[in-house]
């Protein structure tokens, strides 16, 4: 078992690379699956989601090959999976659904994991999969469904990010035109439909609430880069923020951060962009704010972590509603034990700032708040030593070493 063990880091400076996104990366793969061409996936990120998936690829009779960061996927004959405890690893294994079932007519899949931080049911992929014309019933605790696909109007009752992937899809395959309403607008969806439409497909309105899609009958391989990491970038820009820090962070599309650099431009940080950098520049005193966290282009649930440790430290009382995840505040009990002075009420977090944080020894409950705990032990006084980053590197790829490059006194260490 690893684990960081982390010292006061005053002020991170310099420049860091952001990976390519872990969100989009996921749901790509697994569009692999939709065609028996070969296809060439550039700058796929070391993460253990992505092994895991590959994992769960193979287990589904892909063919997947890594050639330093590219990844390679030849699906010839997909089939369902069949290591149920493989899907109960990740999110997004549920993303094979719609393809297999596209592709072959049938699918059988087990329930997904992830990270414990609220109900993320899966009923919205199964009604819009049921209303393309699959049929579905469980079977011995997995999900079987089966059926020729034939286009239709779909109205997601949640703009679900999944559900809205896993139908594009479906409907790429499936007979006639498809339209869903109220999907997904987050920068992933739109580098999904760019995707699918490198390998033959016919979408538009990706980005917009109303994606609609012409099946087609095969699809085709092709070579395709991915967006940088729309979270990744914004961790490093609030640990800019909260070390009173002065950071470069490359490889970004500054479009996809205007809401964190927002809320960091309104406590008092000074943000400069570029064509595909941004700088955060940290040089006075933080001051409070509300955050309200919404679907794309709103705050981001999952950079919720780390603006509310950066709140910690900021003069005044801030208020941070999670409006997406009902358990998304378990890391709040560690961050107090580091000093911070947080309040929780229903969904609701109260923080009134303190002058700073001391080292304690904490584990990480989930990927983001993992990640939002390693900025809080950089910006405090003495030793922390973080357990069960499993969970950090399953989002972030090479996470310490890129803090290291940054100033940050960040070691992994193997314990027993």
């Amino acid at each position: 078992m690893a684990t960081y063990l982390i010292r006061h880091t005053p002020r991170l400076s310099g420049e860091v690379e952001v990976s390519t996104a872990k969100n989009a990366v996921l749901p790509i793969l697994a569009a692999g699956l939709l065609t028996e061409d070969p296809l060439i996936i550039k700058e796929v990120p070391r993460i253990t989601d992505v092994e895991t998936l590959v994992s769960i690829l193979r287990d589904c009779g892909a063919e997947v090959n890594r050639s330093g960061a590219d990844l390679s996927v030849c699906a010839l004959q997909p089939q369902s999976p069949q290591n149920e405890e493989r899907m109960r690893k990740l999110r997004a294994s549920i993303l094979i659904l719609g393809p297999i079932l596209a592709r072959t007519g049938s699918a059988c899949v087990g329930l997904p994991g992830g990270c414990a931080i609220g109900q993320r049911p899966i009923d919205l992929h199964l009604k819009g999969l049921q209303a393309l014309g699959a049929q579905g019933h469980p079977l011995g605790g997995m999900r079987q469904l089966s059926g020729r696909l034939t286009g239709a109007r779909i109205y997601l009752d949640l703009p679900s990010v999944g559900a809205t992937e896993n139908l594009m899809m479906a409907a790429v395959l499936a007979q006639g035109n498809t339209v869903i309403e109220n999907a997904a607008k987050e920068p992933h969806i739109v580098d999904l439909a760019n995707f699918l439409n490198s390998m033959g497909a016919d979408i538009r309105g990706a980005g917009t609430d109303t994606i609609k899609i012409r099946g087609v009958e095969h699809m085709h391989g092709c070579n395709y880069s991915i967006i940088p990491d729309q979270i990744e970038a914004g961790t490093y820009m609030v640990a800019a923020a909260a070390t009173d820090g002065n950071v470069l962070i490359k490889n970004v599309i500054p479009k996809h951060l205007e809401s964190i650099s927002a809320k960091l431009l309104e406590i008092g940080c000074e943000i400069e962009e570029s064509d595909d950098a941004v700088r955060v520049v940290a040089s006075k005193p933080l001051t409070h704010t509300h955050v309200k966290t919404l679907p794309y282009p709103g705050f981001p649930t999952d950079m919720q972590p780390q603006i509310t440790v950066t709140l910690g430290l900021s003069k005044g009382t801030s208020i941070v509603t999670e409006s997406i995840f009902e358990n998304r505040f378990k890391y709040v009990d560690e961050l107090t034990r580091m000093g911070a002075n947080i309040k929780v009420e229903g969904n609701t977090a109260i923080i009134d700032g303190v002058p700073g944080y001391t080292g304690a020894s904490i584990s990480a409950p989930d990927l983001r708040a993992g990640a939002a705990l390693v900025i809080a032990a950089l910006a405090a006084e003495g030793i922390t030593t973080i357990d069960d980053i499993k969970y950090i590197e399953r989002g972030y790829e090479d996470f310490h070493l890129k803090l290291a490059s940054l100033g940050a006194q960040i070691d992994k260490i193997s314990t027993e």
